[in-house]
């Protein structure tokens, strides 16, 4: 799992009792990412968008806890969230 994959803090009613496989886990969308890119992702794959208080520790925001978006789905459909949503950025900043 890599650092932005998380698990969900808590989990919800309808996870209660789930299998391991049907875990759910966050993948926090970074701050800037287009709203044209978070949407594309809601279209083509499986996952929730949330919200998710996150303690961030970059520049004067050391240990200020903000409410970041996230994608919540099942592990492998978030890995491949991952890539897909590392590759548009790419295509999106011309890199």
């Amino acid at each position: 799992m890599t650092p932005e994959m998380k698990d969900p803090d808590r989990k919800t009613d309808s996870q209660a009792g789930s299998d391991p496989e049907e875990q759910l886990f966050d993948l926090l969308i970074p701050p800037g990412v287009p709203r044209s890119i978070i949407a594309d992702i809601i279209r083509k794959f499986e996952v929730q968008l949330v919200e998710r208080k996150q303690r961030l520790y970059f520049a004067n925001m050391d240990g200020d806890e903000r409410e970041l978006l996230a994608f919540r789905g099942k592990k492998e459909v978030v890995e491949r969230v991952q890539d897909y949503l590392y590759e548009e950025l790419k295509k999106f900043i011309g890199d």
